[in-house]
């Protein structure tokens, strides 16, 4: 399997980008998309393949954010499957964090 690189910023364009990023991560309260959990969203044929991550591999929220991800992504109309990948490569960390919420987190 090829390397994962997250879809920088400026591409996310899209509006579920938006709408995946209102699914909080309880323990950091924050946006999946500005954690830098969601790494790419392919649509092709009304099918959506989300590749993602998260924090950590014991992360006890782990399923639940799974189903979110599923649902949002089924929310909207012109996708009728949605398959959920969890990738360990790369394995997140801070820098995937969008700007401004490191900013604001680390002042960095």
């Amino acid at each position: 399997m090829p390397r994962i690189t997250p879809v920088p910023k400026e591409k996310r364009t899209e509006p579920y980008w938006k709408d995946l990023n209102k699914i909080i991560d309880p323990e950091l309260n924050i946006g999946l998309v500005d954690l830098g959990l969601i790494y790419d969203v392919k649509i092709k044929d009304s099918h959506a393949h989300v590749i993602m991550t998260l924090t950590s591999p014991g992360c006890p929220f782990g399923p639940m954010l799974l189903q979110q991800v599923e649902e949002r992504m089924s929310s909207f109309g012109d996708i009728q499957t949605v398959e959920v990948d969890v990738v360990w490569d790369p394995v997140w960390n801070q820098e995937f964090m969008d700007q401004d919420i490191k900013d604001l987190m680390f002042g960095f």
